[in-house]
């Protein structure tokens, strides 16, 4: 029951705002939230597979918490494609606050892009080029899909393995 209510509060706050201003869309009343890559830890490394663990910190600027229900994103690393997919979110940043999400990836470096597997030798020692692409899929009812995009650099983290 709290969790309906939860999700009902702000969607019902959402609703009223747009109708009390005509020209006013859900697009305009949501705004996009800041995601920035916090880190890429190589969780392991195979020759038949890689696995990496994707760390990201999130800002909302709205003054409702922003229950998300699905990631899509594309990372680049040194401009090369890196990953790219959708994943359940299932967690929730709050009003004018931050959070942060991970997402694990599988990947198969030496078949699907010898270059990166490179970048990510180099990327352990030095700090690599990252451009983040996104959107978020809100939990709550009219509201639209809301877009994320940064740029910047990271140093990927080994663990021990």
């Amino acid at each position: 029951m709290r969790n309906v209510y939860r999700t009902l509060t702000p969607g019902l706050a959402l609703l009223a705002l747009a109708v009390s201003g005509c020209a006013t869309t859900m697009e305009d009343i949501v705004k996009s939230p800041s995601v920035e890559l916090r880190s890429v830890e190589v969780m392991g490394l195979g020759f038949n597979g890689q696995t990496f663990l994707l760390s990201f910190n999130v800002e909302n600027p709205n003054p409702f918490a922003l229950p998300v229900s699905s990631v899509s994103y594309s990372l680049k690393l040194d401009g090369q494609r890196f990953a790219s997919g959708q994943t359940p979110g299932e967690f929730s940043v709050p009003a004018s606050g931050s959070g942060e999400f991970a997402i694990s990836v599988d990947l198969n470096l030496l078949q699907s892009a010898p270059q990166l597997l490179s970048i990510v030798r180099q990327g352990v020692r030095k700090d690599v080029a990252y451009e983040l692409d996104g959107r978020f899929d809100i939990d709550i009812p009219l509201a639209p899909a809301v877009s994320f995009r940064n740029t910047g650099a990271i140093r990927l983290r080994p663990t021990s393995f």
